[in-house]
């Protein structure tokens, strides 16, 4: 699975990407996990993502700008 890293990386106060929703010890330990953890850290990536998205209109626009863009 690849990494769903959307390279807008920037860590929020609780270092959460606010491109991908990965916690930063996730990003750094994607290549040793698992295929089954990662498909967990997945979903758990769209529920902060979908979290952080409902705080900031501008956050969420920025990001689908983004994932456009590539």
């Amino acid at each position: 699975m690849e990494s769903p890293c959307i390279r807008m990386c920037t860590l929020n106060e609780q270092d959460i990407c606010l491109g991908c929703g990965r916690r930063l010890v996730e990003i750094t330990s994607w290549t040793s996990y698992t295929e089954e953890e990662r498909v967990e850290i997945i979903k758990n990536c769209v529920e902060r993502v979908a979290i952080l998205d409902s705080k900031s209109a501008l956050l969420a626009q920025t990001r689908k700008r983004y994932i456009e863009s590539t």
